[in-house]
């Protein structure tokens, strides 16, 4: 008595998996093998974004504030200064320190903005490969569902041809319905991974929005000449010359011409 459940429990767990891979052949199983690997990339991907997702948090959005009212040094050293174990998974806070800095290097601006479009784009590299994966199975799992009910299709018609037009209904009918089967697995697979991949396109707009927004917001900040000239005005003002007797030879005085290598320089 005790040695019967032990006997046909492997069985009874291992029939419904059994009977698919009997009914669809080696279609079903690569349609399992798409089904699970796009369960594991959408894993990875919900895993991946929650850590390095960009995000415009309240400090990075006081602190472009700060920058568009004063573009100085004070605010990229802010955001140094703020960095904590978010931050630096955040990259769109590496991004706004480079952006600000660069500016302040007083680099060309189409320069400017193509080092931050190129980062920009970095930054979302890792989540369009997920991306293409997950499109990729929901375009295959239909097709591959079609080809298995094509190849059952023919599999059923080939039987019947070598009977010789003596098989019944019941038979005929039995071979078109394990081959349908092959179809309907394929459309279960591609359609919650279409509805995924459509809702990740959507997520990885609005990042890529938000991103975008950040940046701009950093570019618009035209920076001016202000803190150049209070440095020329601290040198500028003349200094009192010493009167010198009269008949005394000029001596070689070396203010003016550092004074115009100071504004040269600046």
């Amino acid at each position: 008595m005790s040695d019967m459940p032990l006997t046909n429990a492997p069985e009874s767990f291992a029939t419904p998996l059994g009977q698919l891979i009997d009914m669809g052949g080696p279609v079903m199983l690569v349609l399992l093998a798409l089904a699970v690997a796009g369960v594991i990339t959408f894993i990875y991907m919900i895993l991946f974004g929650t850590f390095f997702t960009p995000r415009l948090t309240a400090k990075l959005k006081k602190t472009i504030t700060f920058w568009q009212q004063n573009p100085s040094e004070q605010a990229p050293e802010q955001l140094r200064q703020q960095q904590t174990f978010w931050c630096r998974l955040n990259p769109l806070h590496h991004l706004t320190i480079d952006t600000m800095e660069n500016q302040l290097a007083r680099r060309s601006p189409q320069q400017v903005r193509e080092t931050a479009a190129r980062d920009a784009q970095k930054a979302l590299e890792p989540f369009e490969a997920p991306l293409k994966i997950i499109e990729v199975i929901a375009a295959l799992a239909p097709l591959l569902g079609l080809l298995g009910t094509v190849l059952g299709m023919m599999e059923a018609f080939s039987a019947m041809a070598a009977t010789e037009g003596r098989a019944n209904a019941t038979q005929l009918s039995g071979g078109i319905y394990e081959a349908l089967t092959t179809t309907a697995a394929g459309l279960v697979v591609a359609i919650p991974f279409a509805a995924l991949a459509a809702w990740i396109e959507f997520r990885l707009r609005r990042i890529h929005k938000t991103i975008n927004g950040a940046l701009v917001s950093v570019l618009s900040v035209e920076l001016t000449d202000h803190t150049v000239s209070q440095d020329v005005d601290v040198v500028e003002p003349a200094q009192p010359v010493a009167r010198k007797p009269a008949g005394a030879r000029p001596e070689y005085d070396t203010t003016e011409p550092n004074s115009r290598l100071a504004h040269a320089a600046g």
